[in-house]
């Protein structure tokens, strides 16, 4: 089969490797038909996280199961599933407590499974899903149009779910949400979908701007550093917010999230991240919390895909870019270079 391969810094490859076959009684295997590139992919494009060999690349990806384990009970051949960022046994502890991300027998796609066997990365034709009856969920009939929204639940839909529960946001709130990438947007909609009474993105890209007001945001604030910072608690009256969504992962943005916090505020933080140091004295004086880290996407898996089938949420809009696996390379460069929100990868 073709799968993509990141081999260094700019380096992304279409290659032939080996079909994918069951290795465990709970393994399914999956034909993708729609997969994207995520941006935290892109912290291993740029060199920003280190690459020690080449890696079967991408973790969000749909399809149709193709076979099943001998023990997989709760997905078949022909079922139209969505796969999560990490695969799970939804059993364990942390499971249990609603964190597959954390799952103590899972994993990512691209790196190994639990018994150090290889697993296949999201972008490629098919892949072996390990612990697939905790891992895939099955999104039943719905339109082909709403497959790019479903797209989305396996991670940036899920991730911005994830910043807006983290971040407490109920209804008549006041949130800013700093980063207006895919994850960013999701979280506005996410922000929206809880009631929250005023939505302020930090965005200065018109593209992207035009989205999130699509999305429900009521203000955009252009600005950054402490000239954004003070333009929010400037809408604000000076209170600041009563939830932040803290969607990108730099110092930067970590240190904006707290400054524009009001007291007693919580940041939801879902950035990957780089070069972050908490401002604890900060946090301690004004009792401004902070909660978050790796989507449980799994948990959040039944509830959004009611919201997208029902039309309440449509997040396959911030998919701008749209390519056939062939040209994954071309994919991975727009968004690097911003031409692109997020690239969807058309498979087969």
């Amino acid at each position: 089969m073709k799968a993509t391969v990141l081999h260094a810094p700019g380096d992304v490859r279409l290659e032939e490797v080996p079909d994918p076959k069951l290795a465990t009684p709970q393994d399914a295997i999956v034909r993708v038909t729609k997969a994207c590139v995520c941006g935290s992919d892109l912290w291993y494009y740029r060199g920003d996280s280190p690459l020690k060999k080449p890696m079967p690349f991408g973790h969000e990806f749909i399809g149709v199961v193709e076979e099943i384990g001998s023990e997989v009970s709760t997905v078949r051949p022909g079922d139209f599933v969505i796969a999560p960022f990490t695969f799970s046994d939804n059993t364990c502890p942390a499971c249990r407590s609603g964190f597959q991300s954390v799952c103590d027998h899972g994993g990512v796609w691209g790196r190994k499974d639990a018994d150090g066997r290889a697993v296949d990365g999201g972008q490629g034709e098919f892949v072996r899903v390990p612990l697939a009856d905790g891992t895939l969920v099955v999104a039943g009939e719905h339109d082909a149009a709403l497959e790019p929204s479903l797209l989305t639940l396996s991670d940036v839909m899920g991730t911005g779910w994830h910043a807006a529960t983290s971040a407490k946001v109920s209804e008549g709130d006041t949130v800013a949400v700093v980063g207006d990438g895919a994850v960013g947007l999701c979280g506005v909609i996410s922000a929206a979908a809880k009631g929250a009474g005023r939505i302020i993105v930090m965005s200065r890209n018109e593209e992207r701007t035009r989205l999130a007001k699509e999305f429900g945001a009521t203000d955009v604030v252009a600005e950054r550093g402490e000239e954004g910072e003070a333009a929010v608690r400037e809408l604000t009256d000076g209170v600041g917010v009563d939830a932040v969504l803290e969607c990108v992962g730099t110092g930067q943005s970590m240190n904006t999230a707290f400054a524009i916090a009001r007291p007693g505020a919580t940041v939801g933080y879902v950035g990957v991240p780089h070069g972050v140091e908490l401002p604890i004295g900060k946090m301690f004086s004004t009792n401004v919390g902070i909660a978050g880290g790796v989507a449980p996407v799994r948990r959040y898996l039944p509830d959004l895909i009611e919201l997208v089938t029902s039309g309440q949420i449509n997040p396959g809009l911030v998919f701008d870019l749209t390519l056939p696996l062939a040209q994954v390379a071309e994919a991975y460069a727009a968004m690097d270079e911003r031409r692109a929100i997020k690239s969807l990868l058309e498979v087969g």
